[in-house]
């Protein structure tokens, strides 16, 4: 709703669109509670919202002091009358795709743009946004306020760029979901490993920007077929007390056919053209998984050719280190150690990143140098805040004897 309402009174009114949704969940909040909840409640919402709308644009319309900002759209009844079309389907996603485009706009700071993408067109409360960046409210906030006040006095327009700046931005929305989706995948928020509601919410905007013409690229339907992969596993990724289930142990008739039936047709027509990004390796390793009938039968060979490819395509620590589990698993623990050992900033990244100790501690841990394995991982213990991966590290640690 605040993406169609920021159409209607303009990108620098974002926060006068945040207001009139808030005000239509309020009423939805004391009529709810008295009338019960509609049968439609996403359309009570949007009727609310468009009446809401149509109130602001009349009193500022009569209002001797009304805002300059507002005079574009204060002109006329026809205008007025007219609001309603903004709330039609075709016109609401056009508007949802017109806000991602706004809130990655390169000039802002990447985490801002998160939060913003959260806050915005996810719904998220600042509290959950800020557990979900593993951060503080007043961080946030400071964020927030940050990409308003450069929409508001930059002149940022809200469109759908053209051209050169077309590709600049889609990199950056690509960037946006891909790591909303991996929040939801794997949850900073102490007791939920899984957010689907995220995960659910990063497809859905992936799938509106291959819907539409700007966004039909192959790199976006590789991004979808990748996050298909992935989410078709959720429900074999933890047991009824909600702990982990290792891939190697996962119940492969749990995993979701459908969804990676969708996976392989986004993959296919990612593969339409010669262009192969990031994204097409990722989904492609995915896919592998997703494949294999067993653990044991995973083509890893192919995978570790998919991740050396990836390295030059997209190299970081974690792309590294997810290298070197895949040459664990071809040739031995102590190949896995010298290559994770190579990452760049490793020292420092065993410190500040659990995944990093709780690997070597892995590794170790096979070749059966228990003390080493516990030293690493107590520490990957001291750097998660997810009760999963924790119960799963003190499972490890049991081991170490």
């Amino acid at each position: 709703m605040v993406s169609i309402l920021t159409r209607i009174f303009g990108i620098h009114n974002l926060e006068l669109a945040e207001d009139v949704v808030q005000e239509a969940f309020t009423k939805a909040t004391q009529q709810w509670g008295f009338n019960g909840i509609p049968n439609n409640p996403s359309g009570w919402l949007l009727q609310v919202a468009k009446n809401k709308a149509i109130d602001v644009v009349r009193r500022e319309k009569y209002s001797k002091n009304f805002a300059e900002d507002l005079s574009y759209i204060a002109k006329s009844e026809w205008t007025i009358n007219t609001i309603g079309n903004f709330f039609l389907e075709t016109e609401i996603e056009d508007s949802q795709l017109r806000m991602i485009f706004t809130c990655c706009h390169p000039a802002l700071q990447p985490e801002s743009q998160i939060a913003l993408t959260l806050k915005t067109l996810s719904g998220l409360s600042v509290g959950e946004i800020a557990k979900s960046l593993l951060t503080n409210e007043a961080t946030i906030n400071k964020r927030l306020y940050r990409a308003k006040q450069f929409i508001r006095e930059d002149n940022i327009k809200f469109e759908i760029p053209t051209g050169n700046e077309l590709h600049e931005r889609l990199e950056n929305v690509y960037t946006v979901i891909y790591l909303l989706f991996n929040e939801g995948y794997n949850s900073g928020v102490a007791d939920t490993l899984i957010r689907k509601d995220l995960c659910v919410e990063a497809i859905r905007l992936c799938k509106l920007l291959s819907e539409h013409r700007v966004g039909e690229q192959t790199e976006t339907f590789a991004l979808l077929a990748l996050m298909c992969f992935h989410a078709a596993r959720f429900d074999a990724r933890l047991d009824e007390e909600g702990s982990i289930i290792l891939l190697k142990e996962q119940n492969r008739t749990l995993w979701n056919r459908e969804l990676i039936e969708k996976g392989n047709y986004f993959l296919n027509k990612a593969s339409a053209g010669n262009e192969y990004t990031a994204y097409h390796l990722e989904a492609s390793i995915a896919s592998l998984h997703c494949a294999a009938e067993s653990f044991e039968k995973t083509d890893w060979k192919l995978i570790l050719k998919l991740y050396d490819a990836l390295v030059l395509q997209k190299d970081s620590p974690v792309i590294r280190l997810n290298r070197a589990i895949v040459i664990a698993k071809l040739y031995t623990p102590d190949r896995a150690i010298e290559e994770i050992n190579k990452i760049d900033g490793m020292e420092s990244l065993t410190k500040s990143y659990y995944l990093f100790s709780a690997t070597l501690g892995e590794m170790y841990l096979q070749k059966k140098e228990f003390k080493t394995a516990k030293k690493y991982f107590d520490t990957a213990l001291g750097l998660t805040t997810s009760n999963a991966e924790k119960n799963l590290i003190k499972k490890k640690i049991s081991c170490c004897k």
